[in-house]
């Protein structure tokens, strides 16, 4: 049997908004046993809360951005794939500003955050959501899928025109030590001929070469180079990582996606959650899933 986990004390990442360019910061703070994830806001003196769940995420373009009635926070999956990777149940994310900080682009100061102040067992056992038979979602040639596996898994496939980018697939078996050292330094990344457009939309307005791998037409423009020879699709590990946080339990099972984005991911979480009912009752956070695929168990 697992125990739920949760911070021993609370810590705190700085920075500015990948999309906003507003100085931002996170405090992370433990959370009792069955709590879950939520993120935390204050508004006008008075704190609001809203758990990070599936029926929360608001957007999922060029990020994902959860919210309730009072307040929506962009770009909260480099935060999240370290939640997931660590396997923490139980969390205050307490944020100032409009985004979660961009940091570096890769999720490596969340992850040094969390190993400041460590992790502490709770008296409570952990939920998972196993999955029995395969389930998928498709867009087009892009689609995302999930089979029964001992484990969490993901291989993830991407393919651009791009000469530094082409066609790049990346697998791994998801733990604490494999995603500190094959996933959580892997950056975003973006094409200068995007930007002008991105900001005319109001994104990318904190991008910078010190927070995302930047491409002209034919190479990467940062000075010290890519971080490893498929950064990108890494990357791309990394924030499916993030989304699949909104399930509320970790999973059980192998992801497979090809060029899958935060909306499809998010499309196959919902499935997850929404199968119909057939076979057992289980409480999942706030919600009760019924479902004859996946399941919860202690």
């Amino acid at each position: 049997m697992f125990l739920q986990k949760t911070l021993k004390k609370e810590t705190i990442v700085y920075g500015i908004g990948l999309h906003t360019g507003v100085a931002c910061s996170v405090k992370l703070k433990p959370a009792p046993p069955d709590f879950g994830i939520h993120l935390i806001k204050k508004i006008n003196d008075q704190s609001y809360s809203v758990k990070v769940f599936a029926e929360n995420v608001k957007a999922t373009q060029n990020a994902t951005t959860i919210g309730g009635p009072y307040f929506q926070i962009s770009t909260v999956e480099h935060c999240l794939s370290s939640l997931a990777a660590l396997r923490v149940d139980n969390l205050f994310i307490e944020i100032e500003g409009p985004e979660l900080p961009v940091c570096d682009g890769s999720a490596r100061d969340f992850l040094a955050a969390i190993d400041a102040v460590g992790l502490v067992e709770q008296d409570q056992p952990r939920k998972y959501i196993y999955i029995h038979e395969p389930l998928s979602v498709e867009d087009g040639d892009k689609s995302a899928k999930v089979l029964p596996y001992d484990g969490l898994r993901i291989t993830a496939s991407i393919e651009f025109t791009h000469p530094a980018i082409q066609k790049q697939t990346f697998d791994i078996d998801v733990n604490d030590v494999s995603f500190e050292r094959e996933i959580a330094g892997a950056r975003t990344f973006g094409f200068l001929k995007d930007v002008e457009k991105l900001r005319s939309q109001g994104l990318a307005l904190g991008g910078s070469f010190d927070n995302a791998v930047v491409l002209d037409d034919v190479s990467v423009l940062n000075a010290e180079g890519l971080r490893y020879s498929e950064e990108f699709v890494r990357h791309k590990v990394l924030d499916a990582l993030g989304d699949l946080v909104t399930l509320g339990a970790p999973l059980m099972g192998h992801v497979i996606l090809n060029k899958a984005g935060h909306d499809l991911l998010n499309k196959l979480v919902r499935k997850i959650l929404s199968l119909p009912e057939n076979n057992i009752n289980v409480e999942l956070g706030e919600k009760v899933v019924l479902a004859p695929t996946p399941w919860i168990m202690g």
